[in-house]
């Protein structure tokens, strides 16, 4: 590679204070289904059917089963022995037993699911930690077979741009969706050993600017050069500029703003790290690392 990529030295750097505070970044509560009349759900072990108003379990659901829910006027319903009955409560958690997991779209995901009445429809939720959220956005985002470096600097970008993005969609009731409209989630279906140590290994770790994690927006491939911010949204980011992308021969897929993922990997096979990849891509750039006490 040419340019001045070869004198980019990085480093990591730890901000003395928190970057949040530690309520907002104990999980993440994402979309993964929204406006329905109907949705079945299942466990990997016995879960706790619990309401939220009195924060107690009222009805235990077996596992390796399958329980629809619906909406019911204003409340949600659920199908026991064929017969429907209504729980009188607009909101509901549902919580496995220890390492167990959940299930809707056919998919298994980790952590808990809140399932809401909003207007007569229902709302599905995955309210997780936020590292195990990422656990499901790298192998969704970035081919898990892709250099390990580029895996990094993926799980980097996804952690950032979910803390930055944190209560995007508050007015239905989550932070993000789990389409790439957001970031791609996949739950733990998705969830492969490689992409998993990216996760693991890069723990806590987020892009700053001016002591601010940033929304650090990356795309599949920008067509040989990225583009500044104001070409998207008329408005400048310091952080986002335009740079070559070094994903040539690849048809532009995406925005075109901050990483591409397509020209990550190349950096990586290059023998670039995650952090000199990021930093090529976002501008004038530091890094931070959440408070390891906040239980990631």
């Amino acid at each position: 590679m040419k340019m001045k990529l070869k004198n980019i030295i990085v480093t990591l750097s730890l901000l003395i204070a928190p970057l949040i505070s530690s309520n907002s970044a104990l999980a993440m509560k994402i979309g993964l289904v929204d406006g329905v009349s109907q949705v079945s759900v299942g466990t990997s072990k016995d879960a706790e059917l619990i309401s939220p108003l009195h924060n107690k379990s009222f009805y235990k659901l077996s596992a390796m089963k399958a329980y629809p829910f619906k909406a019911t006027g204003n409340t949600i319903s659920i199908e026991l022995q064929n017969q429907w009955f209504n729980l009188n409560i607009n909101r509901l958690v549902i919580k496995p037993a220890e390492k167990g997991f959940i299930s809707t779209k056919r998919r298994w995901y980790r952590g808990e699911f809140i399932i809401e009445n909003r207007g007569g429809n229902l709302v599905v939720i995955n309210n997780l930690p936020l590292e195990d959220y990422l656990l499901g956005v790298v192998p969704a985002e970035m081919p898990s077979k892709w250099s390990y470096e580029a895996l990094k600097a993926q799980a980097i970008a996804a952690r950032s741009y979910a803390i930055a993005n944190r209560g995007k969609r508050a007015s239905r009731g989550y932070d993000l969706k789990d389409t790439p409209e957001d970031q791609a989630y996949g739950g733990a279906s998705s969830e492969t050993a490689t992409t998993n140590s990216a996760v693991i290994e890069t723990k806590g770790v987020v892009i700053t600017y001016n002591q601010k994690v940033i929304p650090a927006y990356y795309s599949a491939s920008a067509g040989g050069h990225t583009v500044n911010a104001g070409a998207v949204w008329n408005k400048d980011l310091p952080y986002l500029k335009s740079v070559p992308s070094f994903d040539e021969g690849v048809k532009k897929n995406g925005h075109g703003l901050g990483m591409s993922q397509h020209g990550a990997n190349k950096m990586a096979q290059s023998g670039y790290n995650a952090y000199q990849i990021l930093t090529y891509y976002y501008n004038n750039v530091k890094f931070g690392k959440l408070d390891p006490s906040w239980a990631l």
